[in-house]
């Protein structure tokens, strides 16, 4: 995995565009998450798993930038925190549902923990071979980002698909996904363009 560094914060450079990131765009996010005093509490708590190659991704990372653009105070709250983690030798599920509630009983937040070496079953996928990989077929471009903690509380960013759509407000369907339905399902369920109405969604095919 190749990390660059940028003066407490990096970004990762997988092999699925995310060596497109703007520094800038990088070290801004990574800012945000640094002041919002309750991410960086469970980015702790995450790390005392030792879990392997782990990121709090999806809303964890999406819905901060999106508060920040249209000025949310305070932070939208979560529906779950996204652990995400990457080990093929321990692929049971039951080992996750372990995760979930040593956090669940530590903390009282709502955490969703998924070894992404196993995901590829869900989808009917080949196995994936890396987390960046796992990662880059999530449904939406925006929500393919997430955030990790050091051991020196240094942040890293891994956005296999980039940071610039997420960073404009946009809102888009991933084609390495492939379901269209899935997302314009997700879109209505969630209601992103009610709470954040300043979005641009993106719509069907030849929608302007």
């Amino acid at each position: 995995m190749s990390i660059d560094q940028y003066g407490g914060a990096s970004i990762d450079k997988g092999g699925h565009g995310g060596s497109r990131m703007l520094m800038g765009d990088a070290e801004r996010v990574c800012e945000w998450i640094r002041a919002d005093a309750w991410r960086m509490s469970a980015l702790r708590q995450a790390r005392s798993l030792g879990l392997p190659d782990w990121w709090l991704a999806a809303g964890f990372v999406r819905n901060l930038v999106w508060d920040r653009l249209h000025g949310h105070v305070p932070s939208t709250p979560l529906n779950d925190i996204d652990l995400v983690y990457f080990a093929p030798a321990r692929t049971s599920a039951l080992i996750d549902r372990q995760q979930e509630t040593s956090l669940i009983d530590a903390t009282g937040l709502p955490w969703s923990v998924k070894n992404q070496a196993r995901m590829h079953r869900r989808h009917g996928h080949l196995a994936y071979t890396s987390i960046e990989e796992a990662l880059s077929v999530w449904v939406e471009c925006e929500t393919a980002v997430g955030v990790t903690l050091d051991d020196d509380d240094g942040l890293h960013l891994i956005a296999p698909l980039g940071l610039a759509s997420l960073l404009a407000g946009r809102v888009t369907h991933n084609p390495r996904h492939g379901d269209r339905e899935v997302f314009r399902r997700r879109v209505v369920a969630k209601g992103w363009g009610r709470r954040w109405p300043g979005l641009e969604i993106e719509g069907p095919p030849g929608e302007s």
